[in-house]
This record gives structure tokens, C-alpha cells and sequence, in this order.
């Protein structure tokens, strides 16, 4: 776990640098640009990275001392203050959170970094330092994501995060995947994913959720890894979306795409 632990800390570190090194130079015009999410501006974007950083911040920093989590009077006063903030101290104020933010868990000890356990501001069980650093990768790479295709519509995220995150995607399809998106239908989809190369079946029910490959799969869904990443969380415009997925069977990539709203 160690080793895992490390690796997403790093990744941590390499998404943060690469945004920061894009707002660094951002004017006002670009933080104004609309973001990847469609109801964010990108200075939006940066406020709750930043917002989001202070209140993990605040997480970790409970567990290593043992004071628990944060509660909601701090968190909304953390949104509060970053909701008032003009698009330039957005900016500026998202470098300077999220720099502390990484840079504590670049300094968490081998033995913290495998024996801590983060209790979360939301009813869950307390998680280990790598599945704590793993969800914020994964909100620092989406959004990354968002502010970058502002500026490039063929924007993609980046290969050491994807293969950090694509074997953790499970845990986030039961709040993320809307069975109503198929009409009152139900499906099984086989999913062939690359870059990494993975496979398994996409059970939409009453629910939605991962399953080994179907053996008479109702649709058949091939996309690079990078891009299945996207669809769960709601990033998969038609401009957004490379030639190499294709889905074919009784479901469509319309269907998908509406199984998988965003959030």
C-alpha cells in the first residue's frame, strides 16, 4: 500500500504543477472562459479546487493529530468566503491552497502515510491515506480536465493518473450512473477499455455497477480508459469525445451518456 500511496501522492503533486503553471498565466478573459462544467466558469472551477484543498487540508490534518474531521460550520464558511472572491483571488488563492494541500502530504512519514486513517465530513468509514489521496487525484484531474479543455477541446487526462484511477472507478458508479437514463430500460454492457486494457460488464438495473464480462451482452462499449473516466463523471460531450469509442448493440452512446449525467 505504501507504494501505491506514494504514486498518488505524486500524481498529486503533477496535476497540481501542470494546472497551476496553466493559471499562472491566465488573464481575467481566460479565467471568465466557460470551463469543462457546463454551469462553471474556469475561475468557478479554481474556487472549489481551492475551497476543496482547505477543507482536505483540514481533514488530514485531523486524522494526523487526531481531531477528526472538519464540521459543516468550518466547510461552509471554507465556500462562503471562496464564493465572494473575484476571479483573479480565485486564481491566485487556488495556488496557494492547493500548494499546501500537496505539500502536506508530501510530508507524511512512511509509517503515517500507511497507518493513518481519514474520517471524511460525510457519513462513510475513515479511509487510508492512498484511497484519501485517490479521491482527491481524482477531483484535481477532472477538474483539471475542465479548465484545460476551455483552451483545447481535445483535452485528455493524464496516463500516470488514469492508471492510478481506473481500478477504483467502481466505487463512485452508484452515485454517479442514473439508471433512469435508459427510459425504464435495464442493459448489460461489455466495456473494453485501453491504455490501460481492461475488461469487464456494466450491469444497468436498479442500480448501476461493475460486473465481469457478459457472456450476451446487450451493447458492447470500446474506449480508451481515459475516456470511460470521463463518461462516469459526466465529461463526454460529442466535441470531447476521440474516434475510438464506439458502442455497438441495443444500447447507444446517447443512452450512456444520459446513464452518466454528471454531477
Amino acid at each position: 500500500m505504501t507504494d501505491l500511496t506514494d504514486r498518488t501522492i505524486k500524481a498529486l503533486r503533477s496535476e497540481f504543477d501542470e494546472l497551476a503553471a496553466l493559471v499562472r498565466g491566465f488573464g481575467e478573459e481566460d479565467l471568465a472562459r466557460q470551463s469543462g462544467a457546463a454551469e462553471w466558469d474556469v475561475s468557478q472551477v479554481l474556487s472549489h479546487l481551492g475551497s476543496g484543498a482547505e477543507i482536505n487540508l483540514a481533514a488530514l490534518e485531523g486524522a494526523v493529530q487526531g481531531a477528526g474531521a472538519p464540521g459543516m460550520e468550518f466547510i461552509q464558511g471554507v465556500w462562503g468566503r471562496w464564493d465572494a472572491m473575484s476571479r483573479v483571488q480565485r486564481a491566485e488563492g487556488f495556488v496557494t491552497a492547493n500548494e499546501a494541500l500537496v505539500r502536506r502530504f508530501e510530508e507524511l512519514d512512511p509509517q503515517t502515510r500507511g497507518d493513518v486513517r481519514v474520517h471524511l465530513w460525510f457519513p462513510t468509514e475513515p479511509v487510508d491515506v492512498a484511497s484519501f489521496g485517490a479521491m482527491r487525484l481524482s477531483e484535481v484531474a477532472h477538474h483539471t480536465w475542465d479548465v484545460k479543455v476551455a483552451l483545447d477541446s481535445g483535452a485528455t487526462l493524464n496516463p500516470e493518473t488514469v492508471e492510478l484511477l481506473v481500478d477504483r472507478v467502481g466505487s463512485v458508479l452508484g452515485f454517479a450512473g442514473k439508471p433512469a437514463g435508459l427510459g425504464g430500460g435495464q442493459a448489460t454492457v461489455a466495456v473494453h477499455i485501453t491504455s490501460p486494457e481492461r475488461s469487464f460488464g456494466l450491469d444497468i438495473r436498479e442500480a448501476v455497477a461493475l460486473v465481469d464480462v457478459p457472456d450476451a451482452p446487450d451493447a458492447v462499449l470500446t474506449a480508451p480508459a481515459e475516456w470511460w473516466l470521463r463518461l462516469v463523471v459526466g465529461r463526454h460531450a460529442p466535441e470531447h469525445t476521440p474516434a475510438a469509442v464506439e458502442v455497438t448493440g441495443a444500447v447507444t452512446l446517447d443512452d450512456l451518456r444520459r446513464v452518466f449525467p454528471g454531477y
